[in-house]
């Protein structure tokens, strides 16, 4: 696992509209999908990787370790992703409209989910979740929500509960993500 370094730094790009993570050591930047409107203040005026930000992202790791559907590189890069969503990004309403109700009876246990589109279902990681809705980032490296409307990998969109559908482990089309 990819351990955060004291050299780490967010910072908002003006030139992409972009939050960016830098790596000081190796003059590496991971430009995350998040613009500038969707951003903290804190994020806009930038800062270092904190031990809030590190405790986080090394839960997450290991969190999605467990699950062994992903190298440990693409769970840093998710992780990381998460980390910056749930700690930098301003609160949003629920667009719950774009996905179908879950219909099951046995309710969602695990932060990987699915969520059911009117075109196409995909895999997503809660990033926050409270009694009535949930902050979801997306696995999959494209996902259709209707005809105008597609998010692309690590993009947040906020649904209701009632629109996360449990994910079954075992199931052979879980590795899409």
């Amino acid at each position: 696992m990819l351990q955060a370094g004291k050299d780490w730094r967010w910072y908002a790009c003006e030139n992409r509209n972009r939050l960016v993570l830098f790596v000081e050591s190796t003059q590496e930047e991971l430009v995350m999908p998040y613009k500038f409107r969707q951003l903290t203040q804190s994020a806009i005026e930038g800062g270092a990787f904190s031990l809030e930000d590190a405790a986080l992202y090394e839960q997450i790791c290991h969190y999605l370790a467990a699950f062994n559907l992903w190298n440990d590189g693409e769970i840093a890069v998710i992780a990381l992703h998460a980390t910056a969503a749930k700690l930098q990004l301003k609160p949003v309403l629920a667009k719950s409209w774009f996905f179908k109700p879950y219909q099951g009876q046995t309710p969602s246990t695990e932060a990987i989910i699915t969520l059911n589109s009117q075109k196409e279902s995909g895999q997503f990681l809660i990033i926050e979740c409270d009694g009535e809705s949930s902050l979801c980032m997306c696995l999959e490296h494209q996902m259709k929500l209707d005809e105008h409307f597609t998010l692309t990998r690590f993009e947040t969109i906020k649904v209701l509960n009632d629109r996360v559908n449990p994910i079954l482990i075992n199931q052979t089309q879980l590795k899409r993500a």
